[in-house]
């Protein structure tokens, strides 16, 4: 059969909110922090990580200046877990703001107080990349409000001190917000032409979903692990928490798609033709790659 082009890409709206410039203090700023990705959590020898690394211990691979020695490197070296993570702005919220520029390197206890506040805030900075899209998905009304009242009291977490934000219970802060981001992702859905049927959750490792008509579909935290997305249409599909490790998105369309963040694209495949959501950039190690379209 023949696989069908993706539409033909549309003008971008020059009304439109620019989600990259509302997200700006939500983009990672390395040199405002300690290293704290590379200290604060464990690696697991696998195929992310080439070595085991205990919670709170440095990788051998940071510098004493904060900066990763192998940095251009990471694939090559067996650490590719590494070039997938972002923290969103995290790192530099803990070290400037929580701790005041504190370095872990120059007490104990500061470093136990910031390795065990750094992963509550990164939960906190991605609830608040999902909520600031959210706002720009809905029109004037109580859905918009409330969105816009849990940003708000998310930011206002961001700011605590730091025994606050330890004492946070972030898992039900992420379930309160994951129902109401439930409730934006169905409104914006609601009306999409052939809307696909929901896969939320759904086990599709290694799937063959090459030139699949996804569109407007509930992708909610599936397991698209290695999936063939080659083609495929993905316009305004809910794509919050789905696991896209090594999936094949080249030449997809994701124009539209909710709630991605950009390390599930780092995570995937792609290449130039593949389109994607307002505020997300093309990941560097997409480049060169290519889909050709064949028959079969």
């Amino acid at each position: 059969m023949t696989v069908p082009p993706p539409p033909s890409p549309t003008a971008p709206d020059p009304a439109a909110p620019d989600l990259a410039a509302l997200r700006a203090d939500l983009t990672a700023d390395c040199s405002r922090c300690v290293g704290l990705c590379c200290v604060a959590p464990a690696f697991a020898a696998s195929a992310d990580f080439a070595i085991d690394k205990p919670a709170g211990t440095p990788c051998p691979n940071l510098r004493s200046d904060s900066r990763c020695g192998i940095h251009d490197r990471l694939r090559d070296r067996g650490f590719p877990g590494c070039t997938v993570f972002d923290c969103l702005g995290a790192g530099q919220r803990v070290t400037q703001q929580t701790l005041g520029g504190a370095d872990w390197r120059s007490d104990p206890g500061t470093a136990t107080t910031m390795f065990a506040v750094f992963p509550v805030m990164r939960q906190l900075t991605e609830l608040l990349w999902h909520l600031i899209e959210a706002a720009t998905l809905l029109p004037d009304g109580p859905l918009r409000a409330a969105v816009e009242t849990a940003r708000a009291r998310t930011e206002q977490h961001t700011l605590a001190p730091a025994p606050d934000l330890v004492a946070l219970d972030a898992g039900s802060l992420r379930a309160e917000v994951g129902a109401l981001l439930d409730q934006v992702s169905e409104t914006v859905r609601a009306d999409v032409p052939g809307r696909a049927r929901d896969r939320r959750g759904a086990d599709l490792m290694g799937a063959s979903l090459r030139g699949a008509q996804l569109r407007g579909a509930s992708l909610r935290g599936a397991y698209l692990i290695g999936a063939d997305l080659r083609g495929a249409d993905l316009r305004r599909a809910d794509l919050l928490g789905a696991d896209l490790r090594a999936a094949d998105l080249r030449g997809a369309d994701l124009t539209g798609a909710l709630f991605l963040v950009q390390p599930q694209l780092t995570a995937a495949t792609g290449d130039a033709g593949t389109r994607l959501p307002a505020g997300l950039a093309r990941p560097v190690q997409w480049a060169g790659t290519t889909f050709e379209r064949r028959r079969r």
